[in-house]
């Protein structure tokens, strides 16, 4: 992601931050395609059934908790088998990669296994902030890339101030049969040459920041098939509600705004958005 979008790992905490009132149902459901519910506060299977709840409540009816280190991963895991509407994704978040261990990436091989993880993520390039060496990051990069074909899982990857590099490793590597950008922060012509190489580009609150009209231009131009929404909560929340905290429940923001970009219905996005994680993720949902 690009300095002015930012990411989930490294951030101020979130949780203190009182959380926006809900926002009117969406028109049509949809599903949250990269959140951090560990983030937002759920220790327990308990809140994590109440977020679920509250985002149930305003038409967001699953999630993919995503995780950025190896306590992340457990947790993300543990929050896929507490509540039905949840799946988990798993990786090595590249702010964590500076003393990669070989055990600590057996263990993310191991949970990737598991039958709600389904995606290998978030991993990718993060030049904004200087925890991780970019050789290391590229490493770690290139692993995740080999587990996301060995399991045949989607890879999600995370994009900050490094989209050549980004793009550059996956000619290389040979990218997985499903990649996604979370948190797309490129501009235009990185979203046609994105679309171009059928990859997937989820947008999440920053579509909606004032400032940020090259990135509603990228949005404007994705092919249906191939764009997801996302909170990344607790971060990113979507105007007018931005610095406070953010939690799946306050997804139809973004949504609207995704919608209001593109000229659509806000039921069509929501609808295009639910269809298309169910089809990314292989999500059986009951909705």
């Amino acid at each position: 992601m690009s300095s002015a979008t930012g990411g989930g790992a490294d951030r101020p905490p979130a949780g203190r931050r009182p959380r926006p009132e809900p926002p009117e149902p969406l028109a049509a459901s949809t599903i949250d395609s990269h959140t951090h519910l560990d983030a937002c506060g759920c220790e327990t299977d308990a809140d994590v059934v109440a977020a679920m709840d509250r985002a149930a409540a305003v038409g967001v009816v699953g999630a993919v908790t995503v995780a950025d280190d190896l306590d992340g991963a457990r947790s993300a895991v543990r929050a896929a088998h507490a509540d039905d509407r949840v799946w988990a994704a798993v990786a090595l978040h590249p702010t964590r990669t500076a003393r990669v261990t070989a055990a600590d990436l057996a263990e993310i091989e191991r949970l990737a296994a598991d039958e709600r993880v389904v995606s290998i993520g978030e991993t990718g390039l993060d030049y904004y902030w200087d925890h991780s060496p970019p050789a290391a990051q590229q490493d770690a990069f290139r692993w995740h890339i080999g587990l996301a074909k060995r399991t045949g899982k989607p890879l999600m990857i995370h994009d900050r101030d490094a989209h050549e590099d980004v793009l550059r490793i996956l000619r290389e590597e040979g990218a997985p049969e499903t990649v996604v950008f979370h948190c797309f922060s490129g501009d235009a012509a990185m979203a046609r040459e994105c679309a171009d190489a059928g990859y997937v580009l989820s947008f999440a609150g920053p579509v909606t920041f004032t400032r940020n009209d090259e990135l509603r231009t990228a949005a404007a131009l994705v092919p249906a098939g191939q764009y997801l929404v996302e909170t990344d909560a607790p971060f990113l929340t979507p105007h007018p509600h931005r610095g406070r905290a953010n939690e799946p429940y306050v997804l139809p923001w973004t949504v609207r705004g995704v919608a209001a970009t593109r000229g659509e219905p806000e039921a069509l996005v929501a609808e295009t958005a639910r269809r298309n994680a169910e089809r990314i993720f292989r999500l059986r949902t009951t909705d």
